[in-house]
């Protein structure tokens, strides 16, 4: 079972127009409502590949009790932390060139029993856990600390964890050595504090993340491919996308194919490429069944192209 630890979820209301005008009246082609969040996505990517999962997640208000809902008719086991504020809803517009424009709603502050009975809910869901998966930001009210908080807790359990987030809320995480980090591009140079221009960049960015506590970096350099680094070597993979409608939740895809596969190794990166590349090429948050992916278009070695410049640079 993988359990998903969303502090931060939203609804998600995605648009596809076929192009973004501003001041103007834009009529979309296509609307779609899913329940959003990091690790949200990721149950949903999971619970697509047929594997079980929990969600852990604060909700309130009349968008926490849909998001609730969608999460049940996908199959996903919701464990709810009641709150008195309305989840908060996001929107994305999807250009027909694969530009995505995102709003993001800063959502509700978490009051000092909604944050303590959140780690009890983590705690209690945590014991049948093969990987816990932290993911998003962290809501008002929840210290930066809270992430390590989690990880201290889920070792002492007996669960491996993985973290996606970024800023400080990941720098406080390191320090508890979570199993394994998955920043972007952008969030890997933050952590480091300097840019990324090329692959071999990346490489000694993650490198540093592993000395600053991680115990693996699955980092995701967008359409360049992926780089996992962990104490049994490194390895970069690409895969072959045919057309990109929408990125949104594609990262929370990969996570979830990485955690399927086992959560180390090649093997496992492979599997984190052909989920995330699946699902650049569906739309809004769709997340990839066993049908759509396309292992064949996946590509990993060992033999890193450190010179390689990177599509969409850091500075």
């Amino acid at each position: 079972m993988i359990l998903t630890v969303t502090p931060n979820p939203s609804l998600d209301r995605t648009y596809e127009v076929q192009a973004l005008k501003r001041g103007e009246v834009i009529r979309a082609d296509t609307e779609r409502m899913d329940p959003g969040g990091k690790g949200v996505n990721v149950s949903r990517a999971v619970a697509a590949a047929g594997r079980r999962t929990v969600a852990v997640l604060p909700l309130g208000g009349a968008p926490g009790a849909l998001i609730a809902d969608l999460l049940d008719a996908q199959g996903i086991e919701v464990a709810p932390v009641p709150i008195a504020g309305a989840t908060r809803s996001n929107i994305a517009l999807a250009e027909s060139d694969g530009v995505l424009t995102k709003i993001n709603a800063p959502g509700p502050e978490l009051s000092a029993a909604e944050q303590a009975l959140l780690l009890v809910t983590v705690r209690e869901h945590s014991r049948d856990a093969d990987w816990i998966a932290c993911c998003g930001s962290l809501p008002r009210g929840l210290a930066p600390s809270w992430y390590a908080d989690v990880v201290t807790e889920a070792h002492a359990g007996g669960a491996r964890i993985a973290m996606d987030t970024s800023g400080r809320a990941l720098l406080e995480a390191l320090r508890a050595r979570p199993d394994v980090v998955k920043p972007n591009a952008q969030e890997l140079a933050e952590a480091v504090g300097r840019p990324l221009a090329t692959v071999g960049d990346a490489l000694k960015a993650a490198e540093e993340v592993r000395g600053m506590g991680a115990r693996a970096v699955l980092a995701s350099l967008g359409a360049d491919g992926q780089l996992l680094v962990e104490d049994t070597g490194a390895w970069f993979a690409t895969a072959d996308v045919d057309t990109v409608r929408s990125n949104v939740g594609a990262g929370d895809s990969s996570l979830a194919g990485f955690l399927i596969a086992g959560g180390t190794g090649p093997e496992a990166l492979a599997s984190a490429v052909a989920h995330g590349a699946a699902a650049v090429q569906l739309p809004g948050s769709v997340m990839p069944t066993p049908t759509d992916l396309d292992p064949a278009a996946v590509t990993v070695t060992a033999e890193i192209p450190l010179d390689r410049e990177l599509t969409e640079p850091v500075s």
